[in-house]
């Protein structure tokens, strides 16, 4: 079977794949035509496809998170590769194929991504900060053993947000050690609370996403996590104004930094600061090493990658 990330332009394929959306649209023609606008995925990556000329059975037959086997053609458009659909039916119980054949996942176990997460909140030294952060993670533990961190922008699969909370305890250790002005539990407890509402922010199955929950779309996971800490602080009779929850607050709150991107409010705490850029540096460094992952090593340049400012990385060889 050819995986996405070997196909090339004007190559012929047939293969199985995981169908991850589907959109019905339509075409400009006089009269317009329905055409199935379709994301495919396996292990390798993913790649946009079209169905032209949908009919109504084609309409019916197809659904997100279903198996189907496809015969296409590889075709550029616009500098992005897609597959233009020549036949596409559901794959059968014969076929010998399953789901899980077809998902990306975090290249650490997620027993293990768990297992690092729990022993740093063990670690955390102050009884009021590491109640709050042990019962925040209680209310997802079970979705985070295989949730990702986001629906496409980083850590997009099996196991992504535990592997991303895992990354940026690496990096907040360090920066603890080379800065010891910064309070360590603080830091590491935002860490582990600054995407805990992800879960509940969306709907996913196997790492894939299918859309916002309501809670995700009128809340935000930012505001619900920050919700969630005044819980644990009721529940555990810690003042709602101490200092130790005000502060967790506002890394919650500013940990987007700006507006425009989801913070009310921006990184004013030390600990906050150093877990904005903690945040940034791993979710852009992940934008690019799933880029590279993702495309052919013939090819020199990534396609353009939207959190990284629409650009596209090269592959310096030398």
């Amino acid at each position: 079977m050819t995986l996405i990330k070997q196909l090339a332009n004007q190559d012929e394929f047939v293969g199985f794949y995981l169908l991850k959306e589907l959109v019905v649209r339509q075409t400009n023609s006089t009269p317009p035509k329905d055409y199935l606008d379709i994301m495919l995925c396996d292990s390798s990556g993913e790649i946009s496809a079209k169905l032209w000329d949908a009919s109504t059975t084609d309409k019916e037959a197809f659904f997100p998170m279903g198996l189907v086997k496809v015969k296409g053609i590889a075709q550029t458009y616009r500098d992005r590769l897609q597959v233009k659909i020549i036949q596409i039916r559901p794959a059968k119980e014969e076929d010998g194929v399953k789901l899980t054949d077809f998902i990306r996942s975090a290249p650490i176990g997620p027993d293990e991504l768990i297992h690092t997460i729990q022993r740093v909140i063990s670690d955390i030294q102050d009884q009021e900060i590491k109640g709050i952060v042990s019962y925040c993670v209680a209310k997802v533990e079970e979705k985070l053993v295989h949730y990702p961190a986001a629906k496409s922008h980083h850590h997009a699969y099996y196991a992504g947000l535990a592997y991303h909370m895992v990354r940026m305890l690496e990096l907040g250790d360090f920066l603890c050690r080379q800065r010891p002005f910064l309070n360590g539990d603080l830091l590491k407890a935002g860490i582990i609370l600054h995407d805990i509402a992800k879960p509940e922010e969306m709907n996913a199955q196997l790492g894939i996403v299918s859309e916002y929950s309501t809670l995700g779309k009128l809340l935000g996971h930012i505001s619900m996590a920050s919700q969630w800490i005044t819980e644990a602080a009721i529940r555990l009779d810690i003042d709602l104004e101490s200092p130790k929850v005000v502060g967790l607050q506002h890394l919650v709150l500013s940990h987007h930094n700006l507006g425009e991107w989801g913070s009310p409010v921006g990184p004013q705490l030390p600990e906050a600061v150093a877990l904005h850029h903690i945040d940034a540096l791993d979710a852009k460094l992940q934008m690019v090493e799933d880029a590279l992952l993702t495309t052919p090593d013939t090819e020199d340049w990534t396609p353009m990658i939207r959190g990284l400012e629409n650009k596209a990385i090269y592959r310096l060889k030398y």
